[in-house]
């Protein structure tokens, strides 16, 4: 399986969602809702949308874990890879949040299941820098190459480097950090909605990187494994096209399945050269999702991968004839008790 597409992943139910005002500030992607929408309506059509992309990871043989969310003082839980990243070799890191109404996204059942389900050897917890005005925004102010060991950044509010490189030191990627802008100068907010990395493919606008000399670096990076770079537009980055994931699911007779989770919005941005070049190694799967895309970020901001090993179910294990011997006869003393009764006298 390649190190880069988990085949499990972690959803959040938001169920009073809508667009968070406390980021509308530095995220030039977020929308209004629909005039004369209520609140009531923009929950409701967002939780048809979360629904929906569950259910199109289960039919891709994704393994998906969907936790409730009821406060609705959390407008933006349905994005859990801001707080929350796993990786091989047992490790979860836990992240500073640049929202304030934000913080409290983090949850403690969900590092629980994690722990329960997976092997969790250690977790690195970021948090505590927020008093300091400290952020970095987990696998949305990085896009991790998990295969290179590279965490590519651009610099915002969300992305602080210093973070970013104790970040890169605990967990064993390279800090690949740059400046990117929109047309009108306006930094990303958000590294992971310019560009996704997959095992052979990866999304990027890399125009949107003024600097040439470090655009050409961010290039040669992506690509230096063989993997090809589909270079998109702003435009497309407009309608998420960058905001996509790659997954492992599995086929009705088990075999690997390696799909890029995208909204349909963002796979009807893609010209037709670009979807061909997609698919020669995963298969799109695309989910209509306009009411969440409104608070800035699509699909990849919804999946929170699991890389972790999976815990076999606890077994009791077999007798053999060398272990039946060996307590052929159980009401024999044991050693302990034997020691006791010599002491005794």
């Amino acid at each position: 399986m390649s190190a880069q597409a988990p085949s499990a992943v972690i959803l959040i139910r938001a169920e009073r969602f809508k667009p968070n005002h406390a980021t509308a500030a530095d995220n030039a992607f977020q929308a209004d809702v629909p005039q004369g929408q209520t609140d009531d309506e923009t929950a409701q059509k967002a939780l048809a949308e979360m629904d929906a992309v569950a259910d199109a990871l289960r039919a891709a043989g994704v393994r998906v874990h969907v936790f409730s969310d009821e406060d609705h003082t959390r407008p933006d839980s349905v994005f859990p890879n801001n707080w929350l990243s796993t990786h091989a070799g047992g490790q979860v890191a836990v992240y500073p949040m640049y929202a304030s109404n934000r913080r409290h996204e983090r949850r403690a059942d969900v590092l629980e299941m994690l722990k329960s389900e997976y092997r969790v050897q250690t977790i690195v917890d970021y948090s505590g820098l927020e008093p300091d005005g400290i952020f970095l925004e987990g696998t949305g102010a990085m896009v991790l190459d998990h295969v290179s060991r590279v965490a590519y950044a651009a610099r915002s509010h969300r992305a602080d480097t210093h973070v970013l490189e104790r970040f890169c030191t605990d967990f064993g990627y390279e800090p690949m950090a740059f400046d990117a802008v929109d047309r009108k100068g306006v930094p990303v907010y958000h590294t992971n909605v310019i560009g996704c990395v997959g095992t052979d493919v990866a999304l990027f606008a890399l125009e949107m990187i003024p600097d040439e000399h470090r655009r050409a670096q961010v290039r040669e990076r992506l690509t230096v494994n063989g993997r090809t770079v589909v270079e998109i537009t702003e435009e497309q980055v407009r309608h998420f096209a960058g905001n996509a994931v790659e997954l492992c699911g599995r086929t009705p007779d088990g075999r690997r399945h390696y799909i890029m989770a995208m909204s349909e919005s963002a796979r009807r941005s893609l010209r037709p050269d670009q979807v061909a070049e997609i698919e020669k190694s995963c298969s799109i799967v695309s989910v209509d999702i306009p009411t969440i895309e409104l608070a800035g970020g699509s699909v990849r901001c919804m999946i929170a991968g699991v890389h972790l090993d999976r815990r076999r179910p606890t077994e009791e294990p077999e007798l053999t004839e060398a272990v039946e011997a060996i307590d052929e006869n159980p009401l024999t003393a044991d050693g302990r008790d034997v020691a006791e009764e010599v002491l005794a006298r």
